[in-house]
C-alpha cells in the first residue's frame, strides 16, 4: 500500500513566532519530525506542506519533499487540518498521477514521537481494517476523580458515578489525543472529509513522549528533557 507522511508547517503561528523552525536542541523544530519520518520504512514519501519559503528550504535540506507551496488561504489560524491534507493529496494525485492509500499526519510540534509510534499506527490501520488510527496518552487529569464543577454554588463531581470515587486508582483510565500521529485511509479523508469516524482506533504513547510544543514553557521543558536524556546516556 502507498503510505505517505504529510508534515504541515505554517510560516506563522499564534503562540510562538516562527515556531516550526525555532531551534530545539540545536536544530529547527520541524527537522526532528522529518528525521523520524525518514527512518520509518513503512513510509515511502515524506512531504512538507508549507506556505513559507524558509521552511520549505530547511525541509528540503533535511531530506523531505516540498512538491508544492500551500495556498495562503489554507495557512490561516482558522484553517482546519482536513483541507490542508486534502490539498496535498489532490496535488500529488493530479500532478504526478500517483496513487495514495494511507495518509499519515505528523505535526512538527510533537518532536518526541518515535519511529515505532508511526509504524504501530500504520500496522494497526492495515491489520484491523480501521478507518483511521491516532496516538493518545493517558490523561494527566482524570475527569472521574479530580475534575469538578460548580453547581448552585456547590462543588460537585464533573462526572457522576454510581459509587463515589475516592481514590485515583479506582477511577477508569481515560486518554487524550496527543497530536503525534494520525493515520487515515485516503478515501475516508477525501470522500468523508474526516480524520475520525466510528471506526477509529488508538495507539497509546507514554506521557513523556506526548508533549505538544505550543508555548515558551513547552519549549523550555522539552529542552530540559533532551538534556536529561543526554546526561543519562553519558552516565552523568
Amino acid at each position: 500500500m502507498a503510505v505517505i507522511a504529510i508534515i504541515p508547517a505554517r510560516g506563522e503561528s499564534k503562540g510562538i513566532p516562527r515556531k516550526n523552525i525555532r531551534l530545539l536542541a540545536g536544530k529547527p523544530l520541524i527537522v526532528h519530525t522529518i528525521e523520524t519520518a525518514l527512518k520509518c520504512k513503512l513510509l515511502y514519501r515524506v512531504i512538507v506542506s508549507t506556505d513559507d519559503k524558509k521552511i520549505a528550504d530547511i525541509s528540503k535540506k533535511h531530506g523531505a519533499e516540498v512538491p508544492f507551496m500551500r495556498p495562503k488561504e489554507l495557512a490561516l489560524d482558522s484553517t482546519p487540518m482536513e483541507p490542508v491534507l486534502q490539498h496535498a493529496v489532490s496535488h500529488i494525485e493530479q500532478n504526478e498521477k500517483s496513487h495514495i492509500d494511507i495518509v499519515v499526519l505528523l505535526q512538527p510540534t510533537s518532536p518526541f514521537r518515535k519511529v515505532s509510534d508511526i509504524e504501530n499506527c500504520i500496522k494497526k490501520l492495515k491489520n484491523e481494517k480501521a478507518d483511521s488510527v491516532v496516538t493518545v496518552c493517558e490523561a494527566e487529569y482524570n475527569p472521574y476523580f479530580v475534575m469538578m464543577k460548580i453547581q448552585n454554588d456547590n462543588l460537585v463531581p464533573f462526572l457522576k458515578t454510581e459509587k463515589p470515587i475516592t481514590r485515583r486508582q479506582d477511577a477508569p483510565k481515560v486518554y487524550r489525543l496527543n497530536g503525534a500521529v494520525y493515520a487515515v485511509r485516503r478515501d475516508v479523508l477525501m470522500n468523508e472529509n474526516k480524520l475520525f469516524t466510528g471506526n477509529t482506533r488508538a495507539v497509546i504513547m507514554p506521557q513523556e513522549r506526548s508533549i505538544d510544543l505550543d508555548s515558551q514553557l513547552d519549549f523550555e521543558f522539552a529542552e530540559f528533557l533532551i538534556k536529561r536524556a543526554l546526561h543519562k546516556c553519558r552516565g552523568t
